[in-house]
């Protein structure tokens, strides 16, 4: 009776309809509707917008620091020699500029940063693999490199100095000692969270030992792996402006962390106030030319990042 039943309903009008009595019309409609959700829609966003969206928020922010800090100085809240006016800061820039020592200074320091910053990936990457993978060197080596990321970087100013002397080697090593931690715990971090499923998939199709980490651990790990990197430019960053401004010399040249410093030593509060400006500005500046260009890649390389 049941089985009359069910045959009864699928051939009364009002009845549910079943696989079988699909037409063509229907079957395309429903493979079009599944293309749909599997297809990212993404469009190039215009000019237009990304002006609005990206470039106008920072710039009104900007112009809205340069007020009230022109206010602050107009309502005389300290003296002109601790507080300079924007327009100070500026002649100081410009002056700088006409001597063709501005670009100078701030290629010295940024030359410096990314150089020990690409050496801290070199190092800290296979690092951050091995204490991943191995269980023995992570309960060896794990805490240590989490002591170390606590650690401020500023402290191994003085070792490094007494070890190595006033050179760029010192500043290398101090960068190293401050960034190498982050990013070898950022990919240790990223590897925690690579699913199992996805190391049983490609061990089943053979990505075993280094295949495997190359194709299946490292890919899987990126967004944690990127974080690790991010921060870990910020520790070289820090790192070498807190070098460049202990170990001071002629010798090594004058960066923004030895402009920084010259500028207390001489009470030249302007020039103090355009160091930092540069140094927050140079920090920026990486952070959007490199690390955001990466970010929106591995989102939208995950269909993270979708323009409607």
């Amino acid at each position: 009776m049941a089985s009359t039943d069910i045959t009864s309903d699928r051939k009364r009008p009002g009845g549910p309809a079943s696989p079988a009595d699909a037409g063509p019309d229907d079957i395309a409609g429903l493979e079009a509707g599944l293309d749909a959700l599997d297809a990212v829609q993404i469009r190039r966003t215009p000019v237009r917008e990304v002006l609005r969206a990206k470039v106008l928020p920072p710039v009104v922010a900007v112009a809205l620091v340069l007020i009230v800090w022109e206010l602050l100085v107009r309502a005389e809240v300290t003296e002109v020699y601790k507080l300079p006016p924007p327009s100070a800061v500026w002649d100081s820039a410009v002056d700088m500029w006409l001597k063709g020592t501005l670009l100078e200074v701030v290629w010295t320091s940024v030359s410096r940063g990314l150089l020990g910053f690409l050496l801290a990936v070199a190092i800290g990457t296979p690092l951050g693999l091995l204490v991943a993978r191995v269980k023995l060197v992570r309960a060896a080596i794990g805490p240590i490199l989490s002591g170390l990321q606590s650690l401020p970087s500023v402290a191994w100013v003085a070792p490094a100095v007494i070890w190595l002397g006033l050179n760029d080697s010192m500043m290398f090593a101090v960068i190293l000692l401050g960034a190498v931690p982050s990013i070898a715990n950022g990919l240790v971090s990223g590897v925690d969270q690579v699913p199992p499923l996805f190391l049983r998939a490609g061990r089943t199709l053979g990505a075993t030992g280094i295949r495997g980490t190359w194709h299946i651990v490292l890919p899987a790990a990126l967004p944690g792996y990127l974080a690790g990197l991010k921060q870990g430019w910020a520790f070289s960053w820090r790192s070498l402006m807190a070098a460049e401004i202990i170990a001071s010399s002629p010798e090594l040249g004058l960066g923004l962390g030895q402009l920084l410093e010259n500028g207390r030593s001489n009470f030249d509060m302007p020039g103090v106030f355009l160091s930092i400006l540069l140094i927050l500005f140079v920090g920026i500046a990486i952070d959007l030319l490199i690390f955001s260009p990466l970010e929106r890649w591995v989102l939208r390389s995950r269909g993270l990042l979708v323009k409607n």
